[in-house]
């Protein structure tokens, strides 16, 4: 594809959006938005249980030498 076809489909593109027409172009079809899901499902939501006396004060379980502050990071998968 020159640099100039290049131009001219983008133009296309453009105004077929501006004027709000179908989302295809030509015979080729442009892809579907993708649904959205519930974010609670996300694995980056889930979370751990950590061992007992993290939760009251004891060390932190990524760091053991300070004490726990309640961040939450070792309940994660770290996202």
């Amino acid at each position: 594809m020159t640099e100039q076809e290049l131009r001219e489909l983008v133009r296309r593109v453009i105004a077929d959006r501006l004027a709000g027409g179908s989302q295809t172009m030509g015979a080729q079809a442009l892809p579907a938005p993708m649904p959205l899901r519930d974010v609670r499902t996300h694995a980056s939501h889930a979370t751990f249980r950590v061992p007992a006396g993290s939760e009251i004060g004891g060390p932190c379980v990524i760091e053991p030498d300070v004490s726990c502050d309640h961040c939450g990071y070792c309940k994660s998968m770290g996202h």
